[in-house]
């Protein structure tokens, strides 16, 4: 491996001291922190390899705002992330285009109106959002089965109190 292709915080291999991260690197060597020691590491002459994956993208055939595009749209939906509009589709077609309005007990306070699919788009994100944190409880590897236990009772409470809503999805497999 050459020194150039190095960076700090690259998890490395080296042949006879194993699994290092990069800590440093000057003119003709890294500084490399294996799990007994700091080491100076000759990267081509020590066979360091690089410990995790890489791409090189040099030869891509494909515009790099388009690559970008495609990624964001892969990790937004990998994450349950929903744009606004698409929650729209969601919605139950009696409620389209009408308002939430809020009248406070005092009238000399102002009424709040908010369009309902802005609502509505709040509403389906914190439900993705409970998604992320019960896929993120389970998945846990430091909580106690208990704790996860615990834990995905206040979401399960959460689904619960949030079921008021369920008259604005169109489908009821969408619902709390």
């Amino acid at each position: 491996m050459k020194l150039s292709e190095l960076h700090l915080g690259m998890a490395v291999t080296h042949p006879q001291y194993g699994l290092g991260t990069v800590k440093a690197i000057s003119e003709h060597a890294a500084e490399i922190l294996f799990n007994d020691s700091r080491r100076p590491v000759d990267p081509e002459a020590s066979h360091l390899v690089p410990a995790e994956s890489h791409a090189n993208l040099t030869a891509l055939s494909l515009p790099l705002s388009q690559l970008i595009e495609q990624t964001v749209a892969a990790v937004a939906d990998r994450l349950g992330l929903e744009k606004p509009e698409s929650n729209v589709g969601e919605l139950a077609p009696r409620w389209r285009g009408g308002r939430l309005v809020l009248h406070p007990h005092d009238p000399g306070l102002a009424s709040k109106e908010i369009e309902l699919e802005v609502f509505f788009h709040k509403i389906v994100m914190v439900r993705n959002n409970l998604r992320v944190l019960e896929q993120k409880i389970n998945a846990s590897e430091t909580l106690t089965s208990a704790e996860k236990f615990d834990w995905q009772q206040y979401v399960t409470r959460c689904y619960g109190s949030l079921t008021t809503f369920n008259l604005l999805f169109k489908d009821k497999e969408a619902q709390f």
